[in-house]
């Protein structure tokens, strides 16, 4: 009996879906979400040296304290855009490193999130009410995270700031990078806050293309919600605000 051979290209496709399926099982964690020894403590370090530099300030060589790191971690969600990553990137496209608001980018565009909500595929007009509101309500948790974070760092960063002129044989060296993490700290919060700044504007800009398009009842509850965010970022709690103010500016 012949002996059958089948060319190679027959099993090729097959071949990549095996491979591929090994390699997401591999990479991903439950759900999609990134395995834990993909991440590491200073996963968000860059966020700092991003704000710094964009500004022109050099960085500071001192190591993150754990209160310095987790309002990093915090800030990140904050700052990233909603919905900036489709769902293929969810394992592979996690924690990437983004401009600051100060840097000469691109005029801000508050119309993208609502034209990606409202040209999304959707069973019904109601689902992207309830996009819109489960994004803002995010925020608004996540601010109530951040806050406490941001507050007992730059306490603390206060503290810092008072000690130097009681600190020994403070060197030249010791004196510019300590400066320089509590401006470092204080540009993070001031980031965050102008982030929060424009995702009330495009939230605002995609409820009244929903309003405009499909009225509903829902739109209560999201204008609701949206103020409330607003508010948060217009009236941050007193002691958020930086230690070392820069001034800086944003285009859009």
């Amino acid at each position: 009996m012949p002996e059958t051979r089948f060319p190679i290209r027959y099993f090729a496709p097959a071949l990549l879906l095996v491979v591929g399926s090994l390699l997401g099982a591999c990479s991903g964690g439950d759900f999609g979400r990134t395995r834990e020894d993909f991440r590491n403590d200073d996963m968000h370090r860059w966020i700092g040296l991003e704000a710094t530099s964009s500004v022109g300030l050099r960085p500071s060589q001192f190591q993150l304290t754990d209160d310095e790191r987790q309002l990093r971690d915090l800030a990140y969600p904050l700052i990233e855009p909603p919905h900036s990553r489709p769902a293929w990137k969810s394992v592979f496209g996690d924690y990437q490193p983004l401009p600051s608001p100060w840097r000469q980018a691109p005029v801000f565009d508050r119309t993208a999130y609502g034209r990606a909500l409202i040209d999304e595929p959707h069973r019904s007009h109601a689902s992207r009410y309830a996009q819109l509101i489960d994004d803002v309500r995010d925020d608004i948790s996540r601010l109530e995270l951040f806050y406490p974070s941001a507050i007992k760092v730059l306490e603390l960063d206060r503290r810092r700031n008072a000690s130097l002129g009681r600190i020994s044989e403070l060197s030249p060296r010791e004196r510019a990078d300590a400066v320089a993490r509590m401006q470092e700290n204080s540009l993070i919060v001031q980031w965050v806050q102008q982030c929060q700044e424009r995702r009330v504007s495009s939230y605002r800009w995609a409820l009244e293309r929903l309003v405009l398009q499909a009225p509903d009842p829902m739109a209560a509850d999201a204008d609701r919600l949206i103020a409330e965010l607003a508010a948060q970022t217009a009236y941050p709690p007193v002691a958020a605000r930086p230690v070392i103010e820069h001034p800086v500016t944003t285009r859009g």
